[in-house]
């Protein structure tokens, strides 16, 4: 069941099934760059990946983040995951519809697109 609607919605991206309840998207065409859609019921989890956490400078851009998270980023947030930077959102599978994870997909693409030269700063 899962499966199917959320294959469904992503007819039109190029897309690898990795296991039963978990997708990968690779669409540079959409700029969408390994982005991982795990179902664990009752949940679908969006994520990727966006940057190693530095080793200086870190408070300045966990502060940052937060604020983007604020301000900026229209679903999802930035989360610290061990010592990587992420970009997260979860949606409620029973409720889920094609517009509302497509909103995912296009604020994952927005905040990475614009958030791209603030947070390479940090880079090491």
């Amino acid at each position: 069941m899962a499966e199917n609607r959320i294959e469904q919605y992503l007819t039109g991206y190029t897309y690898r099934k990795i296991d039963d309840n978990l997708w990968l998207l690779d669409d540079e065409e959409h700029d969408m760059p390994q982005v991982a859609i795990m179902y664990a019921a009752p949940l679908v989890i969006c994520r990727t990946l966006v940057m190693d956490a530095p080793k200086e400078r870190r408070l300045e851009l966990f502060t940052k983040l937060l604020e983007l998270n604020a301000n900026d980023v229209v679903h999802g947030a930035y989360a610290l995951e061990q010592d990587r930077i992420i970009l997260i959102d979860t949606l409620e599978y029973d409720t889920m519809d094609y517009e509302e994870f497509m909103a995912t997909l296009d604020a994952f693409s927005l905040a990475l697109a614009q958030h791209y030269p603030i947070l390479s700063s940090y880079r090491t």
